[in-house]
């Protein structure tokens, strides 16, 4: 039997131990203990909304009364007529405009007034109340007069004419 070779070991020195690295953690939580926010507020149970609903409730109910008896009262206008409505049923063309003149319900002879395309081929006008008859003639924007005889209507009616070009 062999004998075994006692193993030869280097000798070598410990190793040095590490310092320990600095660390910032005390200063955080103390900057955190420091702007900690407060907790928030309790939220109200049900029970306690439902109680103060009828409170508010009063209040609103009270409040237009309180208003109207310290500021004049406002009436939303009565539906006024429009006076007397024109509707003209003619083609006048892309980018062109029907105008009317005539004299009644403030019309004029020298200038025309332009009227509202509603549809394609539907234009319309609200004059004012009118006291007497109400006579006109249409225009394509304002220049090219409709042929053939003027139309009259009297004040406060609806009409819907077909003027001819």
């Amino acid at each position: 039997m062999k004998k075994a070779s006692p193993k030869t070991t280097k000798a070598t020195a410990p190793a040095p131990k590490a310092k320990p690295a600095k660390t910032k953690a005390p200063a955080l939580i103390a900057k955190v203990a420091v702007t900690k926010k407060a907790p928030a507020k309790p939220v109200a149970q049900p029970a306690v909304i439902a109680a103060k609903r009828p409170a508010v409730a009063a209040v609103k109910a009270t409040a237009p009364k309180a208003a109207a008896a310290s500021a004049p009262s406002i009436k939303a206008p009565a539906k006024k007529t429009a006076g007397t409505v024109i509707t003209a049923l003619v083609d006048v063309g892309f980018g062109n405009t029907l105008y009317v003149r005539g004299e009644g319900a403030s019309l004029s002879w020298d200038s025309g007034i332009p009227l509202s395309s509603v549809a394609d081929n539907k234009w319309e006008i609200a004059l004012p109340t009118a006291t007497g008859p109400i006579v006109y003639k249409f225009l394509i924007n304002d220049f090219n007069w409709s042929v053939g005889e003027d139309f009259q209507s009297t004040a406060g009616s609806n009409v819907t004419v077909t003027p001819a070009f």
